[in-house]
């Protein structure tokens, strides 16, 4: 009788096995569903121009991968507005932490703090070279910068600080468009933009897990914007006031209309690029009010749009 039974049950677990090996993947493991879905977060650290605006530090962004921050330019301010971001929460810019940079063009509002991205890292403990990628002429910035602070160096290696050997280094990668970093988290394309009369001016595309952001650096109308965003999650883009560049000197007025974008051209890229949010940094008011500046926009364009402040999260 019990083999009959016994029988049975086997016969019964052997009818079930195409349903258990179906069932079996779906249901995953403990470990796997307690596992947090990732997470990209935006930082502006900079939104500024080169403007000496106290409230607007130069531009640099944080994108911030499952606890990896990628920044985008390093303008003045960049490491003292990861630390009061750091300080409201965003734990994953620890000083310490800023190890990955890519570099838009080389003027200085957006460069003006690499020697700070640089040392103060390294002064508070950072124990792994920089990483930095950016156009052509960036590897002889760094050169110099390393050759200006030789001294500094030196002391702290040599004197009586216990500094590390290794944190104050820099690892430069001269790029050229397509895809130029990929790591388990992020993928990113440099594309060219048109920004006067700079040879090399670069945006970049972030593809991570949940979220596809797109920088446009400092630019002109450029179609590239257009074709690395194709619906993308948040285009980060810079501008100026369309309504108050009639009231800039003339030859101003040929400066601007050859290096950056206006209220109006921003808003035709933004209503055929269709970004689920579109986001304005580098902001040229010109006596503008924000909210004036958004109405410039969305006169046109019907999507969502923010006017980005420093340390704002996205």
């Amino acid at each position: 009788m019990r083999e009959k039974k016994r029988r049975r049950w086997i016969g019964l677990d052997r009818r079930m096995l195409p349903l258990l090996i179906l069932l079996v993947p779906l249901m995953g493991s403990a470990e796997d569903s307690l596992s947090p879905p990732p997470e990209t977060r935006i930082v502006l650290l900079g939104t500024g121009t080169p403007n000496a605006d106290p409230d607007r530090s130069g531009p640099a962004v944080a994108i911030i991968v499952n606890e990896s921050p990628y920044l985008v330019d390093f303008g003045p301010g960049v490491v003292r507005r990861a630390a009061a971001a750091y300080r409201r929460g965003i734990t994953a810019l620890k000083v310490t932490n800023l190890r990955i940079a890519f570099l838009t063009h080389l003027h200085s509002d957006h460069t003006a703090g690499y020697p700070d991205l640089i040392f103060t890292p390294w002064v508070l403990g950072r124990n792994t070279p920089l990483d930095v990628y950016g156009p052509p002429g960036i590897k002889a910035m760094t050169e110099h910068i390393l050759k200006a602070y030789r001294e500094d160096i030196n002391v702290r290696l040599h004197g009586l600080e216990p500094a590390n050997p290794i944190g104050y280094k820099v690892h430069v990668h001269e790029v050229r468009p397509g895809i130029i970093y990929r790591d388990h988290q992020v993928t990113v394309r440099a594309f060219a933009v048109h920004h006067g009369s700079w040879k090399y001016a670069y945006g970049y595309r972030f593809e991570t897990p949940d979220r596809t952001i797109v920088i446009s650096g400092d630019c002109a109308p450029s179609r590239s914007i257009i074709e690395n965003c194709r619906g993308c999650d948040v285009l980060i883009h810079e501008v100026y006031s369309s309504e108050k560049f009639q009231t800039r000197p003339p030859e101003w007025q040929r400066y601007h209309a050859h290096f950056h974008t206006s209220t109006r051209e921003l808003a035709e890229i933004a209503t055929e690029a269709r970004p689920k949010l579109l986001i304005l940094y580098h902001q040229l008011f010109w006596g503008a009010t924000e909210e004036e500046l958004l109405q410039e926009i969305r006169a046109i364009y019907k999507g969502r749009v923010v006017s980005g402040h420093d340390l704002d999260v996205y």
